[in-house]
């Protein structure tokens, strides 16, 4: 006898749950997004440097996505890389990554936040022998700049400069940042 009343609870508990959620789903009376927009929220760019003379080249990419939350607010990470070199004397490599957020606060202006940890291996050449010098690099950068369209130019000043420990000679620093 117990088991025609586990199979009647059984077939019971099924076709209420068939009827219970189309009820719920349709009967809120909002209509059922059948497309994700995330990706039409999200924008690609980045940056690409050469540098190439005699002796002496840089090379740098530095890939970027951001979301756009909404038209005044957006955050994304980023990757870089670059590679440095000065004949007989030193060269550097610096791989990283960043995250960032940008502030539209009015069609022309733009303002952004950036964290940016970055590896830098250094080896130097010298008569006196060489050796190397590697360190990670974190950076903190407030920035702002004019927009026009997807393109935004401007500087950016590193909060955590130090004389004695950084990549970058300078806190304060131009950008042409382009996000398509």
């Amino acid at each position: 006898m117990r088991k025609p009343l586990t199979l009647n609870i059984l077939k019971s508990t099924i076709t209420i749950t068939l009827f219970a959620i189309p009820m719920l789903i349709f009967g809120q009376g909002h209509p059922i997004k059948t497309k994700n927009d995330f990706w039409e929220k999200v924008r690609f760019g980045g940056g690409f440097g050469l540098s190439i003379g005699s002796g002496y080249s840089d090379i740098t990419l530095a890939p970027s996505a951001i979301y756009n939350f909404n038209k005044y607010v957006s955050a994304g990470v980023g990757l870089q890389g670059s590679y440095v070199s000065s004949r007989n004397y030193f060269t550097s490599t610096h791989y990283g990554a960043s995250l960032i957020s940008l502030f539209n606060i009015v069609d022309e202006v733009q303002l952004s936040v950036e964290v940016e940890e970055v590896r830098i291996n250094n080896k130097y050449e010298s008569l006196g022998g060489n050796y190397n010098h590697d360190f990670w690099n974190t950076s903190i950068f407030l920035g702002g700049g004019y927009r026009s369209g997807n393109v935004v130019v401007g500087a950016r000043y590193n909060i955590l400069q130090s004389t004695n420990k950084d990549v970058y000679n300078d806190p304060l620093m131009p950008f042409v940042r382009v996000y398509f």
